[in-house]
């Protein structure tokens, strides 16, 4: 990796490009990543015996993960370790008390959204920012949680006038996507990034003209190798939460920020329309 990477963002980047691993190098990678007593002297020969694989295969995988080699890997994982010591999820236990789960779940997101952070792409933050403001039409293609996140940024962009449709469903999608052209934008939610009705709902619309976007945790995923723009999340997993729930607060936040660099265009037009809106709702509460 190029001298200057966050060492916060070595552990995310590594997970993004698992699904480009077979399940031996990933389970590798797992084995090393999981280790408590890896450091600056672990010798390549033990990491490969411990694995029970090649030497030649540690440092295929090494560079098929974007370094050098075994020491340039060892370094980064190193560093990334140190850095994040202080935030490293611990699992949640049955034996947890209260004040330890509610402890955990918190952390869990603020390690989600110090490494999402620290892998952020700005440019592409700005190229999808550029196509939702300048688009005609805006697709939201998403299902379960992902469909809910959906939900919540139309809101966020219909308070400031910018129109979206969001769409859980493969046959809306398909209908909707075959009706986009170039003046129009579609994106993608899938955390996994290989959800299939997404991933052919963005297909169609591409193949109609549109731009695309995704929104995934998985760099190398399906979803992300078919989008011209991808806004990357990172969570790690726990049995009990699963790699959602974290993500969820990374990709919510994520798209906060697209949401002002949206706005930022047409500041005038965004503030004029926030006030409608609210007014319009006003009315509605109670005491109001």
């Amino acid at each position: 990796m190029a001298d200057g990477t966050d060492p916060k963002s070595v552990g995310p980047r590594i997970r993004m490009m698992k699904p480009h691993l077979t399940p031996l190098e990933a389970k590798v990678v797992d084995s090393v990543m999981a280790r408590r007593d890896f450091s600056h002297e672990t010798a390549l020969k033990k990491v490969a015996d411990d694995a029970g694989v090649s030497e030649a295969m540690v440092v295929k995988i090494a560079k098929k993960l974007g370094f050098a080699g075994y020491r340039d890997f060892r370094q980064n994982v190193v560093d990334y370790a140190r850095a994040s010591v202080a935030e490293m999820q611990e699992e949640l236990s049955p034996d947890d008390s209260p004040r330890e789960i509610v402890n955990k779940v918190f952390h869990a997101s603020i390690q989600a959204l110090g490494e999402t952070l620290a892998i952020a792409d700005i440019e592409a933050y700005q190229r999808a920012a550029d196509f939702i403001a300048g688009a005609r039409q805006r697709d939201f293609y998403g299902v379960g949680g992902s469909a809910q996140i959906a939900r919540d940024v139309a809101h966020k962009f219909l308070r400031i006038g910018v129109r979206a449709s969001v769409y859980d469903d493969a046959h809306m999608m398909a209908m909707s996507a075959s009706l986009l052209g170039t003046a129009d934008v579609a994106i993608g939610f899938s955390h996994s990034g290989s959800t299939l009705v997404t991933i052919d709902a963005l297909q169609l619309a591409r193949r109609s003209g549109a731009r695309t976007i995704a929104i995934t945790n998985y760099l190398g995923s399906p979803l992300a190798e078919i989008a011209d723009v991808v806004i990357c999340s990172t969570a790690q997993g726990s049995p009990l939460l699963g790699e959602n729930a974290a993500a969820r607060i990374a990709q919510l936040t994520m798209l906060d920020a697209i949401f002002v660099l949206v706005a930022q265009r047409n500041y005038n037009a965004a503030d004029a329309n926030l006030a409608k809106t609210k007014a319009a709702v006003r009315e509605k509460r109670k005491g109001q």
